[in-house]
């Protein structure tokens, strides 16, 4: 490996754009989402060309890999605000032969009859927020729309774009394994390249939170049965050829999200939008940036020149630390001699022949990767890989 090569130039550059608008707030959410009266949409598209211009100028000559709007619900967005930040962002990096370009969209008929607008403006991969494929699970956690929607939207996804993945959440509120096992079985039958599948979390300060917190939250699966629909799912998965790429992740062979891959390989990228974070690789130094939470500060903050509050220099043990913590959760694993070379660290090979002992990772031509039975507890694994 070079030594001169820098972070996006191994992991990728992306643009990330967060939608902040929702028509409700789900109960298990803990993203910045917000429900609101209106929207001005000339005045969010003026202000996200604002922070695209801004950014632009500090990384110039650089390949953008990937576009992701996400939220949110970016299928409330204009078709015309999404071509026209794409358009923006051709206008000031090189775009990729293969480039990505990813809509968050909810299967509701008012956000799918946009579909075709997005695909116009330049969208090329959609992912559909379905959650649950049960209309009685689909309101407990507080989605707006049916099962019938979800298999029209993604029918119609399936129809306009050439990828296409979606979202369900497993371990839910009475949740047997025989019904999570037909339910990923009739997932798997829409022929999706690529799957988001998700153990659900109960996240403070979300509505479940609360209600968790209160004692109300009844039905949660024991903690043997989630780890159980857990390798279920890693080998219905793994037989329908959507093997695990990445922890939640499941996707046909070169499927994978562009996107997501630059976080998990710590690449660059931008992120702009109410809350949003990224990271810069500049002259050679890492930072890491965020955006005000509040949609309404950031709007005006990007309309005075910089909707960033927080920019902070990231240290070569906070990097390794990073490269680690993502790099793990994918197959492909992390890159030892990048560790050595870029980061400046070097792993405990006393701890790393421990964890092969106990057949929770395993190091094949330097590159360090969690097993099967290491995946489900990478957190223990980090801790003990961390230097000292």
């Amino acid at each position: 490996m070079a030594h001169l090569l820098e972070n996006w130039q191994i992991g990728g550059f992306g643009l990330y754009v967060h939608w902040p608008f929702c028509q409700s707030k789900c109960p298990y959410c803990d993203f910045n989402s917000h429900v609101v009266a209106s929207i001005d949409h000339d005045a969010w598209l003026n202000a996200y060309i604002a922070e695209i211009d801004r950014y632009a100028a500090e990384t110039p000559d650089r390949i953008l890999n990937s576009i992701y709007f996400g939220g949110g619900t970016p299928s409330l967005m204009a078709p015309a605000t999404v071509g026209a930040i794409i358009e923006r962002a051709a206008h000031h990096w090189t775009f990729a032969n293969d480039i990505e370009i990813t809509l968050e969209a909810n299967p509701g008929s008012i956000e799918a009859q946009n579909f075709a607008g997005y695909k116009a403006g330049g969208v090329n991969r959609i992912s559909v927020g379905i959650q649950a494929l049960n209309d009685t699970d689909l309101k407990r956690l507080g989605r707006l729309h049916t099962v019938s929607e979800a298999k029209q939207a993604l029918t119609l996804a399936k129809s306009l774009f050439d990828r296409v993945s979606f979202d369900l959440i497993y371990a839910r509120q009475d949740q047997s394994m025989d019904a999570w096992k037909d339910e990923l079985q009739c997932a798997l039958s829409f022929g999706a390249d690529h799957l988001s599948l998700y153990q659900l979390t109960i996240e403070p300060g979300t509505a479940f939170g609360a209600r968790f917190d209160a004692g109300k939250l009844q039905g949660l699966p024991p903690d043997e049965l989630a780890t159980d629909m857990y390798f279920l799912t890693q080998q219905m998965t793994t037989d329908a050829g959507l093997p695990a790429y990445e922890v939640s992740n499941h996707a046909a062979p070169t499927q994978e999200s562009r996107h997501n891959m630059i976080y998990w390989r710590s690449g660059d990228w931008v992120g702009i939008g109410p809350g949003a974070h990224g990271r810069l690789t500049i002259d050679g130094t890492r930072f890491a940036s965020e955006a005000p939470l509040s949609p309404a500060l950031w709007l005006s903050a990007a309309a005075n020149g910089a909707a960033e509050n927080i920019r902070s220099v990231i240290e070569l043990d906070e990097q390794t630390t990073e490269y680690l913590l993502m790099g793990l959760r994918t197959t492909e694993g992390i890159d030892l001699d990048r560790l050595d070379d870029q980061f400046k660290s070097r792993l405990n090979i006393n701890k790393i022949k421990g964890l092969i002992e106990l057949s929770l990772v395993e190091v094949t031509d330097q590159t360090l990767k969690a097993t099967r039975a290491g995946r489900p507890v990478l957190n223990a694994i980090i801790r003990e890989l961390l230097p000292d």
